[in-house]
């Protein structure tokens, strides 16, 4: 049995009718991911609403609860409903008179309804709850009885794992050791019979071991001679007539065996040890105890014969370093399918929040939730315009450094290293800086750009868009007429390998014959690359040919020119042969050179510039760290002109920024007008 559907109306973020959340989970784990105060925490908190929670935290329905619109209305009512399925014949014979019968399946279904009697919550009972089964609520009523086996362990953020785990009244501790199978086994105590080897000690139940201990605690020297001397020497000296009291040592535990069976787990608690075996105080921080309190309750959670397994965890990643929460994630997995080592259990559900991109990378992402302001889109099947190819990739490639998009307000998706490192200094010098924009660069690294793209495409676009606008920047990959011969992929244009069918590289000429036609052609290929384009998701495609080219030939054609000289230096000047400055001097006078030689051609300038990257092999990435660099340093002098480098740049990639930033975004479907993303931000 596993929660599979959630739906939210008027509680706290998520407003109603349409504006209601409606969420899928699948069995296993699910990750409630996206940026703060999207409502991760909100969710958790309707769940444990609808099903309660085990933490014995007393909580109630908060005026705060109520979701207030955009014209500050409050609503009256809140309403959670979630569905649970497949439930197993046991699960059905407990919940009978609960279930639904719909579509030839069975369900159960739990309606919380929560509705406002007075206002501002000062009156004694100025709200309603009632919690009913069947569609619509229309059912039973749910006895507390029948909730509490349905109460989900709750593992709050900023938990503190150690003193959950120790001992005392009610501990956490001692509730999941009472439910461990075999907590009861044992013998029992026979004062007449007292063991007499250790074999027989240890067969003794808990309750028996406990009974032993008090009798040879009773029976020590110095108890009996504390007792006596309390009632001879001074009890009695207190008595009245006819009074008959006598003190007696004893243990505290008293009534039922259950009772005093809990009473004994109550006194334990759980620490950790090093490997010798020792448990020294202080050694292990928040992060280890918090490992072993998961833990705990999955041990609970698998071996409980009846009720919910579902865990809900908000923020697992807490006080962990990134290589102990990918360990984590794994572990929530394998406990999920209800397989840790050899044993067998049940199969546990694990709903999480987190925070952490090394999270969110750890599972696939038709396991993710993502909260985008007051909607929750889940990322499975049939809710995105991913295929089933596209989820088999993902799973491979969307590591820690990817997964950073999932928590971003903007999303930028590039193709290499090049315009990882270089676009951000080229927005900060336009006054876009991305980090105070919340930007995340996705670099795919020239694979897989749709994919990512695709993650923030709904397959119901016309109902809810996903508001986080993805700006994907592509190389336009057509080179030059004169570029080929230049670099040496033909002899003249005579060449038969301008023929060859089988050649990966295109040149304008390619496109027609005259330049009509070659503009037609191009604007087809440019088409064709920003064909998938839907919603908040545009693609930037390059003006001509790649991004060093394209920027050389607008305007930073020494900057450019400049990079390249010194990546094709960078070993000479990483091991002191060469001074970077030295290398300024002769690249100055190189581009100058070269710019005479080209008779101030941009086009043939720059082809020669990107000739440094093929001939000489200097390193992309390398320049693009020169580069971006070079561009910092001449924001920050005086006089600098932002308007005119940005007159400079190629407009593609001012409008990708612009874009991923927030400021302009596609058109919204014409039937349901979306909000402006730009007076968002402001």
């Amino acid at each position: 049995m596993y929660l599979s559907k959630l739906t939210i109306s008027g509680f706290r973020q998520f407003g109603q009718g349409d504006a209601a959340a409606e969420l899928t989970f699948q069995p296993g784990v699910t990750a409630l991911i996206g940026k703060n105060d999207s409502g991760k925490t909100a969710i958790i908190d309707a769940i444990r609403y609808a099903l309660l929670s085990r933490d014995q935290m007393y909580f109630k329905v908060q005026p705060e609860d109520f979701h207030v619109d955009s014209a500050g209305s409050s609503v009256d009512d809140i309403r959670i409903t979630g569905v649970l399925s497949d439930l197993g014949t046991g699960d059905q014979a407990t919940f009978a008179e609960h279930l639904t019968y719909q579509d030839d399946a069975i369900s159960l279904l739990i309606n919380f309804h929560a509705r406002r009697l007075a206002a501002g919550g000062t009156a004694r009972r100025w709200v309603e709850v009632n919690v009913r089964s069947g569609l619509d609520g229309t059912g039973p009523a749910l006895e507390t009885t029948v909730r509490e086996l349905l109460a989900s362990a709750y593992l709050k953020p900023l938990r503190d794992a150690e003193r959950e785990l120790s001992s005392g009244r009610g501990s956490r501790l001692s509730q999941i050791l009472y439910h461990v199978d075999r907590i009861k086994e044992g013998t029992a105590f026979d004062p007449e019979n007292l063991p007499a080897t250790p074999a027989a000690t240890s067969g003794l139940s808990l309750l028996g071991l406990s009974e032993y201990f008090g009798h040879n605690v009773k029976s020590h020297k110095g108890v009996v001679d504390a007792q006596n001397a309390i009632n001879s020497d001074y009890l009695k000296s207190l008595l009245l007539a006819g009074d008959q009291m006598t003190g007696k040592i004893d243990l505290t535990e008293g009534g039922s065996e259950d009772t005093r069976l809990r009473q004994i787990l109550e006194r334990l608690e759980l620490g950790l040890m090093d490997g010798a075996g020792a448990q020294p105080r202080g050694r292990f921080g928040l992060g280890s105890n918090n490992i072993l309190y998961m833990a705990c309750e999955l041990l609970l959670l698998g071996r409980e014969p009846e009720g919910l397994p579902l865990l809900l965890v908000e923020e697992p990643e807490a006080h962990l370093h990134p290589q102990r929460q990918l360990r984590l994630m794994q572990f929530l997995k394998t406990a999920a399918v209800g397989k840790v080592k050899d044993e067998e259990g049940r199969k546990v559900q694990i709903i999480l929040s987190t925070h952490s991109p090394n999270m969110a990378s750890g599972l696939p992402v038709a396991n993710t939730i993502l909260l985008d302001g007051e909607t929750a889109h889940p990322l499975s099947d049939n809710h995105t315009c991913l295929s089933q190819n596209d989820y088999s990739f993902l799973e491979r490639f969307l590591d820690a450094t990817k997964a950073n998009l999932f928590f971003a307000h903007g999303v930028l998706i590039v193709e290499g290293d090049g315009e990882a490192l270089v676009i951000p200094a080229l927005a900060r010098a336009i006054g876009f800086d991305l980090n105070a924009h919340g930007v995340s660069i996705v670099n795919v690294k020239g694979t897989g750009l749709r994919r990512f793209s695709k993650i923030f495409q709904k397959s119901d676009g016309a109902k809810s868009w996903i508001s986080i606008p993805v700006a994907c920047v592509a190389d336009m990959d057509v080179l030059p007429d004169a570029a080929p011969e230049i670099l040496g992929l033909v002899e003249d244009n005579d060449d038969p390998k301008w023929e060859n069918p089988k050649r990966r590289w295109k040149a304008r000429k390619d496109f027609g014959a005259d330049a009509p036609t070659v503009e037609a052609g191009l604007k087809e290929r440019r088409d064709g690359l920003c064909k998938d384009d839907a919603q908040n998701v545009r693609t930037f495609v390059g003006d001509h040919w790649t991004l060093e080219y394209d920027l050389a030939r607008t305007g930073l054609g020494s900057m450019v020119f400049k990079a390249a000289m010194l990546a094709n230096a960078h070993d000479k000047i990483c091991d002191g042969s060469k001074a970077e400055n030295e290398v300024l001097k002769e690249a100055e006078k190189g581009f100058a050179k070269l710019w005479a030689e080209c008779d101030e051609d941009d086009e043939l300038t720059a082809i020669h510039i990107y000739q440094l990257f093929t001939s000489k092999k200097a390193s992309k990435a390398i320049a693009a760290q020169y580069l971006a660099a070079a561009i910092d340093i001449e924001a920050a002098s005086e006089g600098f002109d932002s308007a005119a480098l940005e007159a400079h740049l190629p407009t593609y990639l001012v409008d990708a920024i612009k874009h991923a930033c927030g400021i302009g975004s596609a058109p919204a479907p014409a039937d349901e007008p979306q909000p402006d993303v730009a007076a968002a931000e402001q």
